[in-house]
């Protein structure tokens, strides 16, 4: 048998070299410079204009917070469970160190107790592999971070990078997820519930369970009663919480997939270019994002083009196959509040409100009503302008000649250009406000002419249509030949509602990045009309309203609106303003597969005197 000496000098020697290795191990680790994509990467949330949420995106359900916002109790409830002793311990538990080697070699498991600077280095830069080889590199980690880092950093980065199920990284996606509130509302009974799943979601989720549920229960008492011994929380208050709070049966959802898409795509594109961000890093998430979208409006906008799709398809079966249907509302101040942009962008992600697919037609003559009245016309190349007042009267007659002041327009075909009237009908001489009320095309047609198409262009977009949107300086121009989204067109409406300022459409209101606000440019105002142009642009549009729908303008005073239609009839509109809301409404045919070549409705937007665009307009604002 070896003596003593022996046993002693033996055992010294296995120290020395474990101390040797150890020293060596601790020297060749170094804390890498990246953490791991899981680490980093959160999800981006979108909110309704009430601040409920709307929806979320991203690979990963997780949204960092600063430590100062996590209340103390809620962190203690964690350390309770998990590390008692983690602002004084160097980073590393010995003791757990030691079990998870023995275990490797007498049980062949590496389970042992970590703290939580250990679980953080595993959490953002190791892997959950249990071999002996990542512990030691664990431990080594451990204990170089826990020199390098500040004991608040380190549970700062664990609290939001910690798995606590339902899909959910950190504590203020758990609380979400399970309670339906921020982490800071937690009190420390969920708190302590919480701390429990850090043992394994899977096993202490009550929803999945009644084993489960019993464990939770269990577990979630004895961090109570730890948060007591270790002076955390006082025997009277502990006494407060006898009962279970019970979580949340379901992860809160958001409504993804449909119309909530649509909005998700505008206020993105939106967010990254007034917030100047890049794809990759609005693509690394974090990002709070408060919309404009109402959703009260919204839903009442889907439900009405709904219900008129779903008559297209009894009443028109073949047609309604390519039928679409585009519409936004958006206030006078530039807030988009709800948009239609087609019935669900898992099977469409083309956006109907935003695209520039069809000519505006008829609901186009009110900027060249106010652009008249802005600018006055010249009848002659070289006279001074003449002033245009609501009363100045213009021959409303079909198929009259469109003049230059060189003597009759003719196209490139040789052919003389002539204005026409919906149905051919004959209006004599008529005053521009009454032409603009009954919608009479041939008045404006040569109006545009006097006024000039340049000015007529540059007054539409000072209110709000894209530049992109026009194509030929042509007569037609002034008959609404440009191609305006829905989105735009109420922008368009909006400015005159709001006494002629126009504001830049904007879907998002503010963004927050981990509790702290980002830098949004704001949207851009102009002076695109004098006010008393802009007043006299809804006097006509409100006797439009009043002379097409009577009955309802009785009870709707300051409701103003117009019809838009187009030549071979591709296209109808419905554009009109109530309570300083602009909605626009389009009803067009296109078949994707073929081309996006317009297609003649042939009864799906109905008739002038019953109007699609208009009764989906009308019954989302509640007017039908």
């Amino acid at each position: 048998m070896p003596s003593w000496r022996q046993w002693l000098g033996a055992a010294l020697t296995f120290l020395g070299l474990t101390t040797a290795a150890l020293t060596m191990a601790y020297a060749a680790t170094d804390i890498p410079e990246n953490l791991n994509s899981y680490a980093t990467q959160q999800d981006n949330v979108y909110f309704w204009s009430d601040g409920t949420p709307m929806a979320r995106t991203g690979w990963v359900r997780r949204q960092d917070m600063p430590l100062k916002d996590i209340p103390e109790d809620v962190r203690w409830a964690v350390l309770a469970a998990e590390n008692a002793g983690f602002y004084s311990d160097p980073g590393i538990s010995l003791s757990g160190v030691t079990r998870a080697v023995w275990r490797t070699f007498g049980e062949g498991d590496t389970q042992g107790g970590s703290t939580i600077t250990q679980q953080y280095v595993k959490n953002v830069y190791l892997n959950q592999d249990r071999s002996l080889g990542r512990k030691v590199t664990e431990a080594m980690l451990a204990l170089k971070l826990d020199n390098r880092m500040s004991k608040d950093d380190i549970l700062e980065g664990y609290l939001n990078t910690s798995w606590f199920g339902r899909g959910t990284y950190g504590m203020q996606r758990a609380a979400q997820a399970y309670y339906g509130k921020d982490v800071g509302e937690l009190n420390v009974s969920e708190a302590a519930f919480l701390a429990s799943l850090l043992k394994g979601a899977a096993l202490y989720d009550p929803a999945l369970s009644k084993a489960n549920h019993a464990r939770a229960v269990e577990r979630w008492s004895w961090i109570l009663d730890r948060m007591v011994d270790i002076g955390r929380l006082s025997p009277a208050e502990r006494a407060k919480y006898r009962t279970f709070p019970e979580p949340l049966r379901q992860t809160q959802g958001y409504d993804t997939g449909r119309q909530s898409d649509y909005l998700v795509e505008l206020a993105a594109q939106y967010a990254k270019k007034a917030a100047h961000l890049t794809d990759q890093q609005f693509d690394l998430g974090g990002y709070q994002i408060y919309t404009t979208f109402d959703r009260k409006r919204e839903t009442a906008l889907t439900d009405a083009v709904t219900k008129a799709r779903e008559q297209a398809r009894k009443d028109h079966p073949g047609q309604a196959k390519t039928a679409h249907y585009g519409a936004a509302s958006v206030a006078a101040d530039g807030r988009i509040l709800a948009v239609y942009g087609g019935p669900d962008h898992r099977t469409q992600g083309y956006n109907e409100s935003n695209a520039t697919t069809v000519p505006a037609g008829s609901a186009f003559l009110p900027f060249v009503y106010a652009s008249a009245l802005h600018n006055g016309v010249h009848k002659t190349r070289d006279g001074a302008a003449t002033e245009v007042t609501p009363e100045t009267l213009y021959d409303g007659d079909d198929g009259i000649p469109v003049m230059t002041p060189e003597g009759p327009y003719w196209d490139r075909g040789g052919k003389q250009v002539k204005a026409r009237n919906d149905g051919g009908e004959d209006h004599g001489q008529i005053s521009l406000h009454r032409a603009l009320a009954l919608s009479v095309n041939t008045p404006f047609m040569q109006l545009g002419m006097d006024t000039g198409l340049d000015k007529v262009r540059r007054t539409a977009e000072a209110a709000g249509l894209l530049g992109s949107s026009f194509g030929p300086q042509v007569p037609a121009l002034s008959l609404g030949s440009a191609t305006p989204s829905a989105i735009r067109m109420a922008s368009g409406y909006a400015t005159f509602a709001a006494a002629g300022t126009h504001v830049e459409p904007y879907s998002v209101a503010r963004i927050t990045r981990n509790g702290s606000e980002v830098r949004l440019a704001k949207p851009a105002s102009r002076r695109a009309v004098p006010a008393k142009v802009a007043e006299q642009v809804q006097s006509a549009l409100r006797d439009a309203f009043v002379l097409a729908h009577p009955a309802t303008a009785a009870s709707a005073p300051r409701v103003t609106g117009k019809t838009g239609t187009t030549q071979g009839d591709t296209a109808a509109w419905y554009v009109g303003t109530a309570a300083s809301v602009s909605t626009a409404v389009v009803a067009y045919r296109v078949d994707l597969a073929e081309s996006l070549e317009p297609l003649p409705l042939k009864g799906v937007a109905g008739t002038p005197a019953n109007s699609v665009p208009y009764d989906i307009w009308a019954g989302a604002l509640g007017l039908d």
